[in-house]
């Protein structure tokens, strides 16, 4: 395809954009942040450019999150945060874009109180093609004095300017372009009715583990769930390897994992608000996390397997996959779709086996995978 662009076989070239994506769509996702590195310093890959936007308009985090970050091509950047609905809080998007720009300038300390009118002028430069697109109106107060005054320097002048007067005089004209608020996105629920949000658990089983997210002694409805889960992985989809488990999600937070067991009508999972990061293996302190198995066919209750030791309950191990120490691990990656329970009275960081006693053998309680998702939480719109 690249090839065929530097030919300038145009047609050719736009076709296989198009093959590309509609027929390995699960290839692009597992490989991302390389694509997304690979399509932008080439502005004839349009079709690819708007298939990457469409993505991380809805998770952000891989991007602004990624190791790579700080080497973004400016245009990547410029490309996602024009958008009307990228899906992160303005003020983060202007702490990363201050942070961009930072690592942009070597040697510029991080203190502004320490910078010069050349580093100031210096940093405006590097970022004259991002900061017009920072919707500032939208900014709270608390915020703006918070994260926004410590660089007001590399603002223009009227802009700082019209801010006070907005926050100070709010009836006051300004003349400052005002950008209209991002939108946030929400659960379309026609088209959830007629195709399920999951492969492996119903809409009660999310408003259950909600309740159980929130420490909430009556259980949340499907009606009043304030979480939205969004798919970040699907085994049937994605692949059961570990590598398709960091390629999509390493340093991801607020995770739910949700295991349907083959040959038999049992679904596990748990909670991990810290996320795994491939980067720093071994144990990380956690005290939100939980494992589950969930009231399903023969099974008239749910378990909750909430966190008993905080002192390393979360494991992140590069030739494993997820790991919840002491409780549900996804096996290493030549086993692609097996994974076990693990029972030690003697060394439990969760308060009780997920699974019944008579399918351990010693610790271990192995079984096969049917089908895994892992979902990123996120606070509903109000």
């Amino acid at each position: 395809m690249l090839v065929a662009h530097e030919l300038i076989f145009e047609e050719l070239a736009g076709y296989l954009e198009i093959l590309l994506i509609e027929s390995n769509a699960h290839w692009l996702r597992l490989h991302f942040g390389r694509i997304y590195q690979e399509v932008f310093p080439n502005n004839k890959l349009l079709n690819l450019q708007k298939w990457c936007d469409n993505i991380v308009v809805k998770y952000p985090n891989k991007v602004f999150e990624s190791e790579d970050f700080t080497s973004t091509r400016e245009n990547a950047i410029v490309s996602l945060i024009e958008q009307d609905d990228l899906q992160m809080e303005e003020v983060k998007i202007w702490k990363y874009i201050i942070k961009l720009g930072i690592a942009q300038n070597p040697g510029l300390s991080t203190n502004p109180e320490d910078w010069s009118n050349e580093n100031i002028l210096s940093l405006k430069t590097t970022l004259k093609n991002c900061l017009p697109l920072i919707r500032y109106f939208q900014i709270s107060g608390e915020d703006i004095y918070e994260h926004i005054q410590p660089y007001s320097k590399i603002l223009e002048e009227n802009l700082w300017k019209d801010l006070i007067k907005r926050h100070m005089a709010p009836n006051q004209p300004v003349s400052s372009v005002i950008l209209p608020p991002r939108v946030i996105l929400t659960t379309e629920l026609p088209q959830r009715s007629t195709k399920p949000f999951s492969n492996v658990i119903t809409e009660i089983h999310s408003a259950e583990i909600a309740s159980w997210i929130d420490k909430n002694d009556n259980m949340y409805s499907i009606s009043n769930n304030p979480y939205e889960f969004r798919l970040l992985f699907r085994g049937s989809r994605d692949g059961f390897t570990r590598e398709s488990f960091w390629n999509l999600c390493n340093r991801q937070k607020d995770l739910v994992v949700v295991i349907k067991v083959k040959d038999t009508d049992e679904i596990l999972g748990g909670y991990n608000p810290i996320g795994w990061d491939k980067s720093v293996e071994g144990r990380q302190k956690c005290e939100g996390c939980f494992t589950f198995s969930l009231k399903n066919g023969t099974a008239q209750n749910s378990i909750l397997s909430r966190v008993k030791n905080i002192n390393g309950p979360i494991f992140s191990y590069s030739i494993h996959g997820l790991i919840f120490y002491c409780s549900l691990y996804m096996y290493r990656s030549n086993h692609n779709n097996r994974c076990f329970c693990y029972n030690d009275n003697s060394d439990m960081h969760y308060e009780k086996p997920i699974r019944k006693e008579s399918t351990y053998n010693g610790y271990y309680s192995y079984f096969l995978v049917e089908e895994y998702e892992i979902f990123q939480i996120h606070k509903k719109a109000t």
